[in-house]
């Protein structure tokens, strides 16, 4: 793997803060999510940000599926108040029952 750039590290930083505050109000509010994890190409960054909340069962992903705007628009809102905007936050936040290795 290339080694990041100093931007690149920064960016990555900015994105695990995100995804630690987003997951630890997930854990909080939704029943049944195990943990939110995120893949990104730093050279494509913000276009290229996945993040997952990762489901334990069915009955517990099918429960939070009307929530997953809501949490789409408070990762959005967490990536603007650290600068970067996301075009189309719909493509940036997933509920999944697949793990960051599957």
């Amino acid at each position: 793997m290339k080694k990041l750039s100093a931007v690149q590290v920064k960016q990555q930083a900015l994105v695990l803060n995100v995804a630690d505050k987003i997951e630890a109000q997930g854990r909080a509010e939704i029943p049944g999510m195990l943990q939110c994890w995120f893949d990104v190409e730093y050279h494509l960054f913000p276009g290229s940000l996945l993040m997952c909340f990762q489901f334990e069962n069915q009955q517990a992903l099918t429960a939070a599926e009307p929530d997953l705007l809501k949490w789409q628009k408070r990762l959005s809102a967490a990536m603007l108040k650290k600068g970067v905007i996301l075009k189309d936050m719909r493509k940036h936040l997933v509920f999944t029952l697949k793990g960051p290795n599957d």
